[in-house]
């Protein structure tokens, strides 16, 4: 029951996943072995990670400064933004000053011209759930948790699977971060999906996934599907929490599929890292990982 065992989870996950994120299973299997990717000597960070910690910031700020959390957080957006090389903007926070930031890790394309363009799109791509777990810890109701998340994931996805994604990833580990179990934490977010114009296919997949039984990669791209829009990528990182055996195996079952290995992985382990703490994430990866003092110092803030 950690925030912080949720963000070093996600970032663990997203790492983990994050060489594999465009090869088919076939191709993983081929260059890493039969049960694809077990471990890695580094473990870089995405894209995913760093809105994720960009949303935290934002909300940080929100609340010391008494002001709109939507707005604080489509400003910390515009200073990730700047660290992609976007223009120049108000150097509100700290994160923007942190230079292992101003790395280019693929940043979604929907993402970057959203922000850019303030332009609105039919985008339902993972990019607004991958980012959303901070949202958690925003407030205790869970109406206005899963608004928040939602909001904060439209300033850039416009379709309902695209940001209800994210409004069911912060109350499931808004849940967990109060001690629910894994299963009643995803009926507490369903009983507030389904109260949203455009729920349905999000409410499908999630229903789905709660009722199946541990799958093979193969399986999980044909039930799941490849998890580059929001709702698989939900429904596959959660898929991998509810059958995994421990934290590492369902980080390894999260990312080696044929689909978006690094959002997954993330999503996996916002989850779990909330459930468990930081205690179940091996020290070995959490000591080759990327900016850990960072999102530790980011945390802490909150």
């Amino acid at each position: 029951m950690s925030l912080l065992g949720s963000l070093l989870g996600g970032a663990v996950g997203d790492a983990l996943g994050a060489p594999i994120e465009f090869s088919s299973i076939d191709v993983i299997r081929r260059a890493h072995g039969s049960s694809g990717v077990v471990d890695l000597p580094v473990l870089e960070i995405t894209d995913d990670t760093q809105m994720t910690l960009f949303t935290l910031e934002g909300l940080v700020l929100a609340r010391q400064f008494g002001v709109d959390p939507v707005l604080a957080v489509r400003a910390a957006y515009g200073r990730w933004l700047h660290t992609q090389g976007g223009p120049l903007v108000a150097s509100d926070g700290w994160l923007m000053a942190e230079q292992r930031l101003h790395s280019r890790r693929a940043p979604g394309h929907t993402c970057i011209s959203a922000l850019k363009h303030n332009e609105k799109n039919n985008s339902k791509g993972c990019g607004g759930v991958m980012r959303a777990a901070p949202v958690a810890v925003w407030s205790s109701d869970v109406r206005e948790v899963f608004s928040l998340a939602a909001e904060t994931a439209r300033i850039t996805h416009h379709h309902p699977s695209g940001y209800l994604s994210a409004g069911v990833l912060a109350v499931i580990v808004q849940e967990l971060l109060r001690g629910a179990d894994l299963l009643s934490a995803v009926a507490v977010s369903r009983a507030e999906l389904v109260r949203w114009d455009g729920h349905e296919e999000q409410t499908t997949l999630l229903d789905k996934v709660v009722s199946l039984g541990p799958l093979t990669p193969e399986e999980i791209e044909s039930s799941l599907g490849g998890g580059w829009v929001g709702e698989e990528a939900l429904a596959i990182g959660l898929h991998a929490a509810l059958v995994g055996a421990d934290f590492p195996s369902a980080l390894r079952l999260a990312v080696n599929h044929s689909g978006d290995s690094d959002s997954t992985g993330s999503i996996c382990g916002n989850i779990l890292g909330a459930r468990d703490g930081v205690s179940v994430i091996p020290s070995s990866w959490l000591s080759v990982l990327e900016l850990r003092d960072v999102i530790e110092r980011l945390a802490l803030s909150w």
